[in-house]
């Protein structure tokens, strides 16, 4: 076993301030940030801040002693009031298209780094605190979030990471003591809400927008920098060690890993039916990564044009089945942010048509393995679009349909009660029909397969989860948030653990979207206000 650490002897670096460079301007303004890569700043004192939940699993990601959880000092130190000496705080500098359009410089507006915390078998891993206070990228924003965003962060890092989808982490989650004015639906009626803190830890918190804003600037001295730098942390195989500048050949291997690792990302959103509902160039990580939680939300009835973000009600730019088009779209602008790098703009459009083309192979393949399909073929792709079809034409739970179809058996009942179960209305006998021919074909192809029908729902329930943070859940815990009572909070991370595995005395929490959930503001919809 790993020895654990306490804060004293906590081993840290700052490589991302020693070796890039930083804002000369020593004043904590909101302002435009030439020629840096992050600007110097200091999370604002908390006197009342509270702990309210932390994350196991991550201490030991950062081989913190579980004893440290009761030291004052940790919660001091995760409200931003009172740092380790060798911490050098610190804001990002980037840009960002949001919703297809060019933004200029955004940056940190709520965020505080911290440092790298050196584990012993993690690698690096950067601290950040969202909501302690206003940096230079603050803009007309104030630097702090709320309990409400604060708690759907926490749970959401965590039951991704458990998912099995690539993630930024959860450490902690605190009350600042203070109250933030929010105008949640942007519709002129502002209130106080409690103040939080979430503690987020990633190998590095760098996203496309990180490398846009020099490109729009055309600062290639700086992008030259911080590409080389990401590639020496963070893809260190292709660093050339022995030589002084990062050939364009690795920069060509840097961008195609960039893309799979992305590709890889939103296979595995759409696998559990995950919806990011604001996918800004600013907010996809350079790690493919699940980065800036805000408002997301879980498909429950199936519906490919379904978005959580009620700025996106118009136009659906981020539904659920537009993410991948919407991820290569995203590739394509740091594509043309690199191109300040490497000239070579047709090898460049290669990485992103290929893919493009490896999303389309894999997409399929992936619903496959949802359907307890072992060998993909070709020759399987007329069953799958026939199944979209079908759940697109009802209201039906997708957590639930495909949970439910692990039970079906090659030789049972033309459609097994389970699978009607996940329906929100009983259907109607044209609808019924249609899923029972499906349910023909698809036990047909079923019985090609040498496994048997326990063996065949074992493997689907390692890809299907039980468990999801459903919108209407997480507000359940904010409800109780509100009232001071923390405890749904803990009981979902727990809960979230576990996804795949049936846990006793948890039915209620694989329930449908009830129906007081179906338009209720947390639960169907929800803003960019944090």
């Amino acid at each position: 076993m790993m020895p654990r650490h306490t804060l004293q002897d906590l081993p840290l670096a700052n490589a991302f301030c020693d070796e890039l460079p930083g804002d000369s301007e020593p004043l904590n303004r909101s302002r435009q940030v030439h020629n840096a890569c992050y600007s110097r700043v200091q999370p604002q004192f908390f006197a009342d801040a509270k702990l309210i939940a932390v994350s196991p699993e991550v201490l030991a990601l950062l081989d913190l002693d579980a004893n440290v959880v009761a030291d004052p000092a940790f919660t001091r130190l995760l409200s931003g009031s009172e740092l380790l000496p060798a911490m050098q705080p610190y804001a990002c500098c980037y840009g960002g298209h949001q919703f297809g359009h060019w933004a200029g410089q955004l940056g940190d507006g709520r965020a505080i780094n911290l440092g790298e915390v050196i584990t012993a078998t993690s690698g690096s891993q950067t601290l950040q605190l969202k909501g302690s206070g206003p940096t230079p990228y603050s803009r007309n924003a104030d630097g702090y979030a709320v309990l409400r965003s604060s708690i759907r962060e926490f749970l959401c890092s965590e039951a991704m990471y458990h998912l099995g989808v690539p993630t930024t982490r959860a450490l902690s989650l605190l009350l600042s003591g203070e109250t933030v004015m929010r105008d949640m639906l942007y519709d002129g009626h502002p209130e106080r809400e409690p103040g939080a803190i979430v503690c987020r830890v990633a190998p590095s918190f760098l996203r496309f927008g990180s490398y846009e804003i020099f490109a729009s600037r055309g600062d290639k001295a700086r992008l030259q920098q911080l590409v080389d730098f990401t590639i020496k942390h963070h893809f260190a195989d292709l660093y050339p060690a022995a030589q002084r500048e990062v050939s364009q050949e690795s920069y060509l291997r840097w961008f195609a890993r960039v893309c799979d690792s992305t590709l890889t990302l939103i296979l595995h959103w759409m696998r559990v039916g995950f919806v990011h509902g604001v996918m800004n160039t600013d907010n996809m990580s350079i790690l493919g990564l699940t980065i800036d939680y805000g408002p997301y939300g879980w498909i429950d009835n199936f519906d490919l044009n379904w978005t959580p973000n009620t700025t996106d009600a118009q136009f659906h730019r981020y539904a659920y089945g537009k993410q991948a088009e919407i991820a290569l779209w995203n590739l394509y602008q740091l594509a043309n942010a690199v191109h300040l790098l490497v000239p070579a703009a047709a090898e460049l459009g290669a990485i992103l048509r290929q893919t493009e083309r490896q999303y389309q192979q894999l997409w399929p393949a992936m619903v496959a393995t949802k359907l307890g399909i072992t060998h993909y073929q070709a020759a399987d792709r007329p069953l799958i679009d026939a199944l979209i079809t079908l759940l697109s034409q009802s209201e039906i739970d997708m957590t639930l349909f495909f949970r439910h179809l692990g039970l079906v058996t090659c030789e049972g009942e033309a459609v097994p009660p389970p699978l009607l179960a996940a329906y929100y209305q009983p259907l109607i006998p044209e609808a019924q029909t249609a899923l029972a021919a499906w349910l023909q074909s698809y036990r047909q192809r079923l019985r090609q397969q040498p496994e048997n029908d326990a063996q065949r729902c074992q493997r689907m329930w390692q890809v299907n989860p039980q468990y999801v943070l459903r919108n209407y859940l997480a507000q359940q815990a904010i409800d109780l948030a509100h009232q001071g009572d923390y405890s749904e909070i803990e009981r979902l991370l727990t809960l979230l653990k576990q996804p795949y595995r049936e846990q006793p005395g948890m039915q209620d929490y694989t329930a449908k979207r009830p129906d007081w959930a179906r338009q209720r503001v947390g639960c169907s919809m929800l803003s960019c206000s944090s």
